[in-house]
């Protein structure tokens, strides 16, 4: 049986043959470098609100996809995409209402500095240009990132996401810092080592004869393990960065969209001034659309002497789904929600603690949590097999989630924002059980 998600599938003979013959099927077509969730494959067919269903009919709590994070085919986003795909779909070359509309309201839960806005079409490629500006504007190559940080898949990105694998080789323009891991480090040390990694790597760049151009940072640190750190843990290290001439770019993609509940933004919980901030998955809840917003002293800069062109980034049809999704989270006071149901879990969680051994530490802002499995609260250390253990049981009970970090120990749960107290407590007591059998 082939790596899933990192993990090895040990027992085939619990597959069903429909599901045999879809992984071998899947794996002639689509070719080894895909990889699936669980030891036994989830078969989706439907998804509505918090629910996933397989072929069979059952239903799975999805506590993971950051995508549809507003609810599976959220009838006001399929309506909105509906509409608009029976008037026009076409690109940004000609003049449009819809784009503009939606660029007013994306820019307007920004600060006043961050007025202008790029639409691509993923997170990647939002990346992709961001690292682009930043290149541009200061005539430097070299960027900072986290020590298992992802970006994405472009060619440029993916040299910047060292989390695809131990064969993403970093690139000689390229350094790397701590995350701010407060479990291992110390909340109190958190702040000044990000500072020192960061000034450490400006210093080593310039040593090699490298101009820096980008410290770029997803503000939950999602791949490094969940790690969103004290509030303003890393204030200073930016400040430091920017002080030097890097551009900080705020990677948004995971945390952004109220996931952190307390904040639309993610990097808004430290305090720090972002140059260009970038965008996706959740934008339009399933519909292809991301993009860059920016300060327009640094877009401007570039925009006046390179032209940029994306054939589906802001069409028509994105940006009304776009639009239904900033709707919806107002309407439904999502963001809010995010943060109750988010401390409702937090706090859940936090309790299991005291009665599972294996959990070292439970953290989270709003609607991301991680919850780190150690096989020794002392030593710290990693219970990497004992995390596949809880996923793959859970998703047995009907609950879906993950696992991050290097070791692929800490349970990342991100359910979706519609989730209720009722769904939340669900949760809580599937990973209760799922513990219980994690040896």
């Amino acid at each position: 049986m082939s790596m899933i998600n990192g993990f090895t599938s040990a027992d085939a003979t619990r597959l069903s043959a429909s599901q045999r013959r879809l992984i071998e099927r899947r794996e002639r077509l689509l070719g080894p470098a895909y990889r699936l969730f669980y030891e036994r494959p989830l078969h989706t067919v439907r998804g509505e609100g918090v629910w996933l269903f397989d072929e069979q009919g059952r239903r799975y709590l999805d506590a993971y996809n950051n995508v549809a994070s507003i609810g599976h085919c959220h009838p006001r986003v399929v309506e909105a995409m509906h509409r608009q795909s029976q008037v026009l779909n076409t690109h940004t070359r000609y003049l449009q209402e819809g784009i503009l509309d939606y660029a007013e309201q994306l820019l307007g839960t920004f600060t006043d500095d961050l007025d202008r806005v790029m639409f691509t079409c993923s997170g990647s490629e939002a990346n992709d240009l961001a690292l682009r500006i930043a290149r541009h504007c200061t005539g430097g190559t070299g960027v900072i990132i986290t020590r298992f940080a992802y970006h994405g898949v472009t060619a440029d990105i993916a040299e910047l996401s060292p989390s695809l694998g131990s064969a993403m080789v970093l690139p000689a323009h390229v350094r790397t810092v701590r995350a701010p891991d407060a479990y291992r480090l110390g909340a109190e040390n958190v702040a000044p080592m990000f500072a020192a990694d960061v000034r450490a790597a400006i210093d080593d760049l310039k040593a090699h004869g490298i101009r820096p151009a980008a410290i770029l940072l997803d503000g939950i640190f999602s791949s490094d393990g969940v790690l969103p750190g004290p509030a303003g843990c890393i204030a200073e290290g930016v400040a430091l960065a920017q002080a030097e001439g890097l551009l900080y770019i705020a990677d948004e993609v995971q945390p952004g969209f109220a996931r952190t509940g307390l904040n639309m933004w993610g990097f808004t919980r430290h305090n720090v001034r972002p140059d260009l901030v970038t965008l996706g998955k959740p934008m339009g809840n399933g519909q292809p659309i991301a993009g860059i917003v920016g300060r327009s002293q640094v877009v401007d800069h570039f925009g006046r002497s390179m032209r940029y062109f994306n054939t589906f980034g802001g069409n028509p049809v994105s940006c009304a789904a776009g639009q239904a999704v900033l709707d919806v989270i107002r309407e439904e006071h999502l963001q809010q929600r995010a943060h109750h149901i988010g401390s409702y879990l937090l706090d859940g969680l936090t309790r299991l603690a005291q009665r599972h051994q294996m959990i070292g530490d439970v953290r989270g802002a709003g609607m991301f949590l991680g919850v780190e499995l150690v096989t020794d609260r002392a030593t710290r250390a990693p219970a990497a097999r004992q995390a596949r253990q809880v996923v793959n049981a859970m998703r047995e009970q009907g609950v879906l989630i993950s696992a991050a970090g290097p070791h692929q120990n800490v349970l990342k749960i991100r359910p979706l924002l519609a989730f209720t107290q009722a769904h939340a407590q669900m949760l809580v007591e599937a990973v209760d059980t799922a513990m219980q059998g994690a040896c």
